[in-house]
């Protein structure tokens, strides 16, 4: 099985590949894609990141039969843009069974605990469209495109232990910090997340024909900004240990 993790920043997954579960490092690290990470989306643990991608090989034995899972991970940047850019750069010339993507992310529902790792199964570009005075024409709507991604992927068909909460998603090249802005999005389309990569990852991998996972973990509610109120740690510690799992499984 050929497997892509895909991750806007090292720090996000940085426990994962130092807990050896993806196996022997394969390949050397690529600056191909370098990414100056410089957001506020970080609080202390992430840091500016230029990564690019790695490969590993995990092999397991029985009586039977062998089996070899290869993990490549691709390091993008933060943002839309930059996802858009990675992906298409790197899914044009590699083929994967499966790619995840691994972050962080903001929650709008609070019945969604700070650290809670959820699966993301429908973003949105909810920033693409026009505004028409008062009004807000959404893409889709002006006959230009597609701005909400589904993917057909689910994590219970790679693996029944590992469910957790599905959920809806906003992909934002701004985050929400503005108690107006909030309430503007929320009156014009319900949604539980948000983050600035996760229907890019969507939009690149369909277009490729990849199947699709994004699972994140909750690190801050969208509100006005209140750092000292942000679960980055947690969020982190929650979603390796979570990958850990799945991973081992695959």
């Amino acid at each position: 099985m050929n497997i892509l993790l895909v991750a806007a920043t090292r720090e996000e997954i940085g426990p994962l590949l130092e807990s050896g579960v993806l196996g022997t490092n394969n390949g050397k690290r690529s600056t191909e894609q370098e990414d100056l990470c410089n957001t506020e989306k970080t609080k202390n643990q992430l840091q500016k990141s230029v990564d690019g991608e790695s490969s590993f090989v995990r092999s397991s034995f029985n009586a039977s039969q062998s089996n070899e899972t290869a993990f490549h991970t691709l390091i993008t940047g933060v943002g839309m843009v930059a996802t858009a850019y990675a992906l298409g750069q790197h899914l044009a010339t590699k083929q994967y069974d499966l790619a995840i993507n691994l972050g962080i992310a903001g929650s709008f529902d609070r019945d969604i605990a700070l650290g809670e790792v959820v699966e993301i199964t429908q973003d949105t570009f909810t920033e693409s469209g026009a505004e028409n005075d008062q009004d807000f024409i959404t893409l889709d709507a002006l006959g230009f495109g597609q701005i909400t991604y589904t993917t057909h992927a689910r994590l219970t068909q790679y693996s029944s232990r590992q469910a957790v909460r599905q959920v809806t998603a906003a992909t934002v090249n701004t985050v929400h910090g503005n108690d107006t802005s909030i309430a503007n999005l929320q009156q014009r389309i319900s949604l539980q997340l948000e983050s600035m990569e996760g229907a890019a990852f969507f939009y690149a991998c369909q277009q490729a024909g990849v199947p699709a996972l994004q699972i994140r973990a909750v690190s801050n509610y969208v509100e006005k900004r209140n750092r000292d109120a942000w679960k980055i740690g947690l969020a982190i510690k929650n979603l390796n240990t979570f990958a850990e799992a799945l991973l081992r499984g695959l």
